[in-house]
């Protein structure tokens, strides 16, 4: 049994900042997250499926956010943004920390229902990319990878790119990436499908 929920998304609203586990929010709702390399998007996509211009603030200096932000949709369900990863031009020192706030969020966190993976369409995934689908595949985590800023490519490009996106995190068949854009908000409808057409939420209201 599935549930198609409806959300009003004027009830979208930031709700807080945690870098630990008993900074999260003390409730069950199921929480969508949000992963990918520092600036491929994240949160002009978020911005974008929640009718907002600046709800999610974007980083004036990629690689330097180092919290996870939750954003409550109509007390129904969380988006949640981690940080971004592999931006080379911070400290090591950094870099570990955003590692443990990631992994620790990924591995604890039971309301986490799904991962939005993002890669930027108009690259080729990098190592860090790989390696986070690696993850998700071995920790048996449910997930959708979303391609972002499809507006700056020409659209004779979409397929082959796509195609060099499944190929390089070699993606079985079954999983779904989603060409998307900030701009032209294509791609939008087809997220919001794959996030509220799913069983948690018959398991979080009707349990």
């Amino acid at each position: 049994m599935k549930l198609k929920l409806n959300l009003n998304l004027n009830n979208a609203r930031f709700e807080i900042t945690a870098v630990r586990p008993e900074q999260y929010p003390k409730n069950d709702l199921p929480e969508i997250t949000f992963v990918g390399r520092s600036n491929v998007g994240k949160s002009s996509l978020i911005n974008t499926m929640l009718n907002r211009k600046n709800l999610a603030k974007v980083a004036a200096t990629p690689g330097r956010t180092r919290v996870i932000n939750f954003y409550n949709i109509d007390d129904k369900l969380y988006f949640v943004d981690l940080p971004g990863y592999g931006f080379a031009k911070v400290p090591k020192t950094m870099k570990t920390g955003w590692k443990d706030i990631i992994e620790t969020y990924l591995i604890e966190r039971k309301q986490l229902k799904k991962v939005i993976m993002l890669v930027d369409i108009r690259h080729s995934p990098t190592s860090d990319d790989v390696l986070m689908h690696e993850w998700l595949k071995a920790m048996r985590k449910s997930y959708v990878v979303v391609a972002t800023k499809l507006d700056k490519i020409p659209r004779t490009k979409i397929k082959e790119r796509i195609s060099d996106i499944r190929s390089i995190l070699k993606l079985e068949d079954d999983v779904k990436i989603i060409p998307f854009s900030s701009e032209t908000r294509q791609g939008r409808d087809e997220l919001w499908d794959e996030i509220l057409d799913e069983s948690y939420f018959v398991e979080s209201y009707f349990s």
